[in-house]
């Protein structure tokens, strides 16, 4: 394993139990139920040996990322704002049909809105 681990190193690979196990002879799952130790201890190194994922993001990469986060949001936000004003139309348009609807059954008789001269 440790052999492994220093080629992987090396190669800047990350480590993996399916590597060791066939370089062993054994199928992945006979590997994995035998040794789970050496099984975590690998997982561990390959969550770890990664040097990308142990620094810490730059500046720049803040602001990308948070740009991209802010972009998704505008499109959500948008598409929300497109589907709010249908929904006010279609309900400003029913209004006015069910309003007139019981004006016509009523027998209300509309007063013209103009002001009056005099």
């Amino acid at each position: 394993m440790e052999e492994m681990l220093a080629a992987c190193r090396d190669a800047n690979r990350r480590p993996s139990v399916l590597g060791l196990a066939r370089s062993l002879g054994m199928s992945n799952t006979t590997f994995r139920r035998r040794y789970p130790d050496l099984v975590q201890e690998i997982s561990t190194h390959r969550t770890t040996s990664n040097d990308e994922a142990t620094r810490e993001p730059s500046t720049q990469d803040t602001l990308i990322a948070r740009n991209a986060k802010l972009r998704r949001r505008n499109r959500e936000l948008t598409a929300a704002l497109g589907l709010a004003t249908a929904q006010i139309q279609y309900v400003t348009l029913e209004n006015a049909r069910l309003r007139e609807a019981l004006e016509a059954r009523e027998g209300v008789t509309r007063l013209s809105s103009r002001p009056r001269l005099r």
